[in-house]
């Protein structure tokens, strides 16, 4: 029997892991003809600074903006993508266990009821751009779904 895969979970940050992993989350979609979901993951420092006026809200949502429409651009070349939906989660802290940006990333794979999940590996780089890489240990070692980690 054939596997199935009815929504891809591809969460991003503002780094170039992330970019080139939606490049295979959009794959894995299209070649399942399923749906795509980008969960942009704020690192906690830069929802502090939105919070304290340190960092521009507008800004980072213009950010997001900017990667969300560069990926729409890319799915007409992926006939076999479905709906394309997002979502966005901050607040977590990369210290504590129960809050660890893997375990918010598993959090939302389930409420959304994610198939599969592309996610970038560790990046070589250390900034608050960078959460996800940090994530994909976690993630590879505790969801139920499969993972691909580029």
């Amino acid at each position: 029997m054939p596997a199935t895969v009815d929504l891809v979970l591809a969460p991003v940050d503002a780094s170039e892991e992330a970019e080139r992993a939606v490049e295979y989350a959009v794959a894995v979609a299209d070649r399942y003809e399923a749906d795509l979901h980008l969960l942009h993951v704020l690192d906690e420092r830069v929802a502090r600074g939105i919070e304290t006026g340190d960092v521009d809200a507008a800004a980072v949502a213009e950010e997001h903006r900017a990667f969300t429409d560069a990926i729409r651009d890319h799915l007409p070349s992926a006939e076999g993508v479905g709906r394309f939906t997002q979502s966005a989660c901050a607040g977590f802290s990369p210290h504590r266990l129960t809050q660890s940006p893997g375990s918010v990333i598993l959090d939302v794979a389930e409420d959304v009821d994610a198939g599969f999940i592309v996610l970038p590996r560790e990046s070589p780089t250390e900034g608050p751009d960078e959460t996800l890489g940090k994530a994909a240990l976690y993630v590879l070692e505790y969801a139920s779904q499969p993972v691909l980690s580029v």
